[in-house]
């Protein structure tokens, strides 16, 4: 009986600590005497053993929350797991062009809590890859400004230099994700744009300053940012198209080797190539991933990618011919 209560009241504080940390503003003894099923002065004993175990736990105006700033949560990974992880940041240490210092705190952590020798020496490696690259304060101070507002819920101001514009200018944003190219080295914000009253990506790198705003939204319950980024190569969601490649036998055997999007098929063809057939967000994505197979691929449609591409090799060659 003492075993099930231990039991009970472990899950219970966890359950605790999740919804208050998840709950911004706090919650009242009250609340979460009801959100648990007990009553107010189990909840206050648990608000003390929480406090006493070193969950930063605060109090104002009868409500209890959880200090999100100084916060840490502990994982618990057995070797397999682990190993997966390891993947997951050798990834993070290829794709980062900068020294982010959560970044490398994160993976440090992680390498001191594995009790495996071997994958704790390579996880620290992997931070000091990250920590070794340089150092870009702004992107760093950017990076945290969103990630506080999407997890808070908070409009942003920011300041942003498009690509196709010779100033910066003034947005403001209700971040609804934060994604990673897959592509390059990039970190990219899907928000809803007041200005153009619409959902658009903004890459990171191009925010000159990011001013977190007193006002917060929510984020519509039917959307799904996987679903919206579903048919895209990387970030960008534009009209499907049908995208058609043959690859020679050359590389057909390093083609079929990968799912390259989760729409994909893939034909043999009796010359010991390969038709792949995929539909993504348009193709100015995916242009740079098919130029680099060279001439080991030709590009059967769409239309427009196929004319992009005859007339780059045209430039091309033209370069290397002058040269």
């Amino acid at each position: 009986m003492d075993e099930t209560r231990t039991k009970s009241k472990a899950a219970r504080l966890q359950q605790i600590e999740h919804k208050l940390y998840n709950t911004p503003s706090g919650m009242s003894a009250i609340d979460l005497a009801h959100f648990c099923g007990v009553d107010r002065r189990t909840i206050y004993r648990d608000i003390e053993t929480m406090d006493a175990v070193g969950v930063p736990v605060w109090q104002l105006d009868g409500r209890f929350g959880i200090d999100r700033e100084i916060y840490q949560s502990t994982v618990r990974l057995n070797l397999n797991e682990a190993v997966a992880l390891y993947f997951a940041a050798r990834l993070l240490a290829h794709h980062s062009d900068v020294n982010n210092p959560n970044v490398v705190n994160a993976l440090r952590k992680i390498a001191t809590s594995l009790p495996d020798a071997t994958l704790s020496e390579h996880m620290a490696r992997a931070a000091e890859v990250i920590r070794a690259k340089p150092m870009r304060t702004n992107y760093v101070q950017t990076l945290e400004t969103l990630t506080r507002a999407w997890a808070d819920r908070q409009v942003v101001r920011i300041s942003y230099w498009a690509a196709d514009r010779p100033t910066a200018q003034e947005r403001i944003i209700a971040p609804y994700f934060l994604e990673v190219s897959r592509s390059e080295p990039a970190s990219y914000v899907l928000a809803h744009d007041r200005l153009r009253n619409a959902l658009r990506t903004f890459k990171v790198e191009r925010i000159q300053s990011a001013e977190l705003l007193p006002e917060h939204y929510e984020i519509p319950d039917d959307f799904d940012a996987y679903k919206w980024l579903e048919s895209s190569w990387g970030i960008i969601n534009e009209d499907e198209v049908e995208i058609r490649l043959r690859f020679t036998a050359v590389v057909a055997r390093r083609v079929s080797e990968s799912v390259w999007h989760h729409s994909q098929t893939l034909t043999d063809l009796p010359d010991g190539g390969c038709l792949l057939t995929m539909r993504v967000g348009g193709i100015r994505e995916i242009k740079n991933w098919v130029m680099g197979w060279g001439a080991e691929v030709e590009v059967l449609a769409p239309l427009e990618l196929r004319t992009q591409l005859t007339e780059d090799s045209r430039r091309m060659a033209q370069q290397y011919a002058a040269s």
